[in-house]
């Protein structure tokens, strides 16, 4: 960087100069952001012929299957005096995120190489532009949340309000493990058919269909090695109130691999951003 001074310029060297300017850029880049966010949302609802009500009919119908089967047939129990139904479906709001986001961002650097190799910007909005539609989704499930609240009177407490610090750690889930795995599906395309299975096994591996308490304590410590364990027994937490099951170093352990992956797939991202669009 150079400054005038007495009519002379003067270079001087400031370390990590660029990688300020990096990030300097996300927020000039906004309306970008902005751009292809709503560009995203657009194409996901006006491309179906119910459009937003795929939103709700998902869950929905979820969580009819999961407390039919795990809670009428099978008996599992629920979290204290809560409905079934919305034990269920408070654990299936984070893992609805969670699965649509890791989706969107693993595919993202693929599916934009087109405008990536024509313009710059920093390559990180296109994934973290990717997860506004799932933010929709979610908020559109939400409304199913309150109707079964409503329909069971079970009234949420004041936990209810740390529910955007819970949403806010699924996303950093889902961005830090997606950023990974789009960094190798760049090399790695059989990756692309990898994930959704992955999601497919993770929700039964996670308590999305039933309460943690039914794991045996000697498996409890291995369990809680899924950070979305962790994650929902937060959810479940802030929508239940006093009747979710929590284990505190289950959460403790979830938030800091949560914090693990989104360091370790930002820096990924950052080492692999200059160079992918040769790559693919």
């Amino acid at each position: 960087m150079s400054r005038s001074k007495n009519s002379e310029q003067v270079l001087i060297l400031e370390p990590n100069r660029i990688e300020k300017q990096y990030w300097k850029d996300l927020w000039h880049y906004r309306e970008l952001f902005a751009i292809l966010a709503w560009r995203d949302v657009a194409v996901r609802y006006k491309q179906t012929a119910f459009g937003v009500a795929w939103a709700l009919i998902r869950p929905f119908l979820s969580m009819v299957v999961f407390t039919v089967i795990f809670g009428n047939l099978a008996g599992l129990p629920t979290d204290g005096d809560a409905p079934y139904a919305i034990m269920v479906f408070a654990a299936m709001l984070p893992w609805q995120f969670f699965a649509s986001a890791l989706g969107s961002v693993s595919g993202s650097l693929m599916n934009g190489v087109g405008l990536f190799s024509k313009v710059y910007f920093p390559r990180l909005i296109a994934p973290a532009a990717s997860v506004i539609t799932c933010l929709v989704d979610f908020a559109l499930s939400f409304i199913i949340l309150a109707i079964l609240m409503l329909w069971y009177r079970y009234w949420p407490t004041w936990r209810l309000l740390t529910l955007p610090f819970w949403l806010l750690v699924v996303f950093c889930f889902s961005m830090g493990l997606g950023l990974l795995m789009a960094t190798l599906m760049i090399r790695y395309r059989d990756l692309g058919f990898v994930v959704p299975f992955f999601i497919q096994i993770g929700q039964y591996i996670s308590p999305v269909a039933y309460s943690t308490s039914i794991v045996p304590a000697k498996w409890q410590f291995v369990y809680g090695l899924n950070p979305m364990v962790g994650v929902i027994e937060g959810f479940r937490w802030a929508i239940l109130g006093k009747s979710a099951t929590v284990n505190s170093w289950s959460i403790s352990l979830s938030l800091l691999m949560v914090v693990v992956l989104i360091v370790a797939g930002v820096l990924r991202f950052r080492a692999v951003e200059k160079t992918f669009v040769d790559v693919i």
